[in-house]
């Protein structure tokens, strides 16, 4: 309770996604033993600073350790690097990047970031994401959507503003229309490079409603401290309700 205590004071960010006690249960793991290493060095350079300061070491010693102390040392830090990576990062990793959710019920969207704006392609009715394309990118058509795909027929963008249901499994395609951006809203514990010719996907399942801030996490230009969209969570019923009232880019009476 104190170190939870302690941890809340420092301001760990807030929670909004069902994976996001784990990253922050890793930061908060992973700061105890930086304080800890932190105390520990410091301890140990006041303690050769005294130890071997001038007055009591008059005369230098040149020869350093002759013994294999440190070699030991050296050999134990390497294998606990290797344990950490092999018994616990891989398979994280691994089980992250290869456990991306399916089935009818995940909403998928895309983002296409430009400087210094975010783009959010949803699919309509019929569920099913429109073909794209690069070279139909315009200021109109941020998302690149190809009017001549019958999937493409009902679906929508909207700037700035990602609106996402609660307790929904999400994926989000992440791209860039011209410099490498970083798609970060931080309450759901998640973040993905936009780049260039590229769809990434990052996903998660939203567990609180609310409204955040979306920031891109690499710098991108003169103006990328503007480059702030909102993430909006909403009830299903009230998310289902404002997908309805959405407007295709694409009617089915345009020509």
């Amino acid at each position: 309770m104190i170190i939870a205590g302690i941890n809340q004071a420092i301001g760990m960010a807030e929670i909004a996604s069902e994976h996001g006690d784990m990253v922050n249960h890793f930061l908060e793991m992973v700061h105890w033993v930086m304080g800890m290493l932190f105390i520990f060095w410091s301890g140990f350079l006041i303690f050769v600073l005294l130890r071997f300061n001038k007055k009591a070491n008059p005369k230098a010693q040149y020869e350093g350790m002759t013994s294999h102390f440190s070699t030991h040392v050296e050999i134990g830090v390497v294998i606990v690097e290797v344990v950490l990576l092999l018994g616990f990062a891989f398979p994280l990793w691994a089980a992250r990047t290869e456990g991306i959710p399916t089935g009818d019920d995940v909403l998928k969207i895309r983002a296409v970031g430009e400087q210094f704006r975010w783009s959010f392609h949803y699919a309509g009715k019929d569920g099913k994401i429109g073909l794209t394309d690069v070279s139909a990118m315009s200021s109109a058509n941020g998302i690149g959507l190809l009017k001549q795909d019958p999937n493409a027929r009902d679906d929508f963008a909207t700037l700035n503003e990602l609106v996402l249901p609660l307790g929904q499994k999400v994926i989000i395609q992440v791209t860039s229309k011209d410099v490498i951006h970083g798609l970060a809203p931080i309450p759901l514990m998640t973040q993905q490079d936009a780049i260039p010719g590229r769809e990434i996907p990052m996903w998660f399942t939203a567990t609180k409603t609310g409204e955040w801030d979306i920031v891109c996490a690499q710098l991108c230009g003169a103006g990328h401290a503007n480059m702030v969209a909102t993430v909006k969570v909403l009830p299903k019923e009230e998310f289902d309700a404002w997908l309805a009232e959405q407007t295709p880019m694409f009617p089915p009476d345009a020509k």
